[in-house]
């Protein structure tokens, strides 16, 4: 059955999806929670998007509003696309070139997210960092109407800009929309869907957007329910059963884990699993004792038992060994490990193949660090909690005075970035807002990424290498002209990263996603996770 008939034979019907809480604003330049992410995915449209075929290569970014990709120009400091022609607003307006410029200026005026990690960069956006009154990036987004075309200047190369561009807080939206976070009220959109109703508290609605017409299926596929509603507040037990006895078709949330081995049990069919691109590890201060000796950073890699953190996130089906900060699913992944029986810095084994606890102990000993004082500083969930009880545990047969201070989830994360906390070891997880591997590698470990003193440096562990830095800005650099190559470049760094030892890696996680029996055709992108308006409801 090609597609236009398989969109004739299952069109129609209301999806009815539920959550324990709502993701708060929608609007898109404000949204960052994951949850709003997915919802909105086919309601808004970037210039750039990534693709939601849920198959294939679908974390590197795709012409979306754009009509091709974009001509790049004075050394990957000028981005030329042009727009695609006919597309409208869900409220009818006609999409053009002012629109995505005063989506952009919206950027900084809404203090989104996105405007000074990934758009400071634009010539102009100093002012409008600052709060400043005038902010009208007529340096860095030109717009020309007669041509159909809109110009990025940029004060230095971005490898990364089409990532950047593809990120839902760039969602375009029409030049008149209020230079404020609308909030309940969701901004006209140009995808598939329209969100016409929003309680925070109750209820979201989505119908059908009567202009959308397919340009792109890659990009923007149609959506086979004609209507979309989303309720707020069961928990996670409640949400289960409800799904079960058809109530509802789809839940956001993960099913706790006494009820995974009755969906085991009853509900194979209904349950669909997929790779999440995020990694959970231990980051070490390589700045204060022990672990600025990188002889006990590579002796806890060798000692983590990484099948047992498995084991603690339910299982093979649930969790994946983790040796290297690039998960599963982005194509410079790779899973050899340097770490644990069987492998070395010099030799990897082709994965985990378990722990190597004489090497650890040995390498502890030659150190000279035994019996020391560590504290695990880790979340206070449930999965914080066993990890860390876990890892002060192998601390403990190395050696070490090793105790676990839990943190409230909430604070836990800028507490281990801010150096003057001095944390020597603490739990994480890292998902990054697009799929490239800078935004993993660059992200976690450049030395412009580590900032003493600050709530803000992702570079938890304080780890600089110059040559490594050198060699990832060349991975980027390649990136947009040969891929191949930049993929082979990206793993060089990994594995120099590795080597060193600033972090453990732990496990990658995987989303379960249950749904009803009159659900099917059930796809997953890596970046959106279930493609809900893929869904088709009998």
């Amino acid at each position: 059955m090609d597609d236009g008939a398989l969109m004739v034979a299952h069109r129609g019907g209301t999806l009815r999806l539920t959550a324990a809480s709502s993701g708060g604003s929608v609007d898109p330049q404000i949204a960052y929670e994951q949850q709003n992410l997915q919802i909105e995915a086919p309601v808004y449209d970037g210039l750039m998007a990534f693709p939601k075929s849920g198959c294939g290569d679908a974390v590197r970014p795709v012409p979306d509003l754009a009509d091709g990709m974009p001509e790049i120009r004075d050394g990957g400091r000028t981005y030329v696309f042009r727009l695609r022609q006919g597309i409208r607003f869900s409220d009818g307006h006609v999409l053009d070139v002012e629109d995505v410029a005063a989506t952009m200026r919206r950027i900084f005026r809404v203090n989104s997210p996105a405007a000074g990690p990934y758009f400071s960069n634009l010539l102009g956006a100093a002012p409008c960092l600052a709060g400043q009154g005038r902010c009208d990036l007529s340096n860095g987004v030109v717009a020309d109407a007669a041509a159909g075309t809109v110009t990025f200047h940029l004060a230095r190369p971005d490898t990364d800009f089409l990532y950047k561009l593809a990120f839902p807080q760039a969602a375009i939206v029409p030049a008149g929309t209020p230079g404020h976070d609308t909030g309940n009220v969701a901004p006209p959109g140009t995808g598939p869907y329209r969100i016409t109703f929003y309680d925070p508290d109750r209820v979201m609605r989505l119908e059908r957007n009567p202009y959308f017409r397919v340009w792109d299926g890659l990009a923007q596929p149609d959506g086979f329910p004609d209507r979309i509603v989303y309720s707020f507040g069961l928990d996670e037990e409640a949400e289960v059963t409800a799904v079960e006895n058809g109530q509802y078709d789809w839940m956001l949330d993960m099913p706790p884990r006494d009820r995974l081995g009755e969906l085991g049990d009853r509900y194979v069919p209904r349950v669909h699993l997929s790779d999440m691109l995020v990694v959970w590890y231990m980051e070490m201060n390589v700045r204060l004792a022990p672990f600025n000796v990188p002889e006990v950073r590579r002796a806890l890699n060798d000692a983590v038992d990484r099948h047992a953190m498995v084991l603690h996130e339910g299982g093979p089906a649930l969790a994946y060994p983790a040796c290297d900060m690039i998960p599963r699913g982005i194509p410079s992944h790779d899973p050899e490990c340097a770490y644990g029986r069987g492998a070395s810095v010099a030799h990897p084994a082709p994965s985990w193949q378990g722990v190597d606890m004489a090497r650890a102990r040995a390498l502890v000993a030659a150190s000279g660090t035994a019996g020391q004082d560590v504290t695990v500083v880790t979340m206070n969930t449930s999965m914080g909690r066993v990890l860390g009880q876990a890892v002060r545990e192998t601390l403990a047969e190395l050696g070490y005075h090793a105790i676990v201070r839990p943190i409230t989830p909430v604070v836990e994360f800028s507490y281990l970035q801010n150096t003057s906390n001095a944390v020597q070891i603490g739990f994480t997880g890292w998902q990054a807002d697009y799929p490239a591997p800078g935004a993993f590698l660059h992200t976690l470990f450049a030395c412009d990424s580590f900032h003493p003193s600050s709530d803000n440096s992702l570079n938890m562990s304080g780890f600089c290498d110059p040559a490594i830095d050198r060699l990832m800005d060349d991975a980027a650099a390649a990136q947009q002209g040969d891929p191949t190559r930049a993929d082979a470049m990206w793993q060089q760094a990994d594995a120099a990263i590795m080597a060193q030892a600033p972090v453990v890696p732990l496990v990658q996680t995987r989303r379960l996603d249950l749904v009803s029996a009159r659900v099917g055709h059930v796809l997953s992108s890596a970046y959106y996770m279930v493609l809900l308006a893929q869904l088709w409801v009998h």
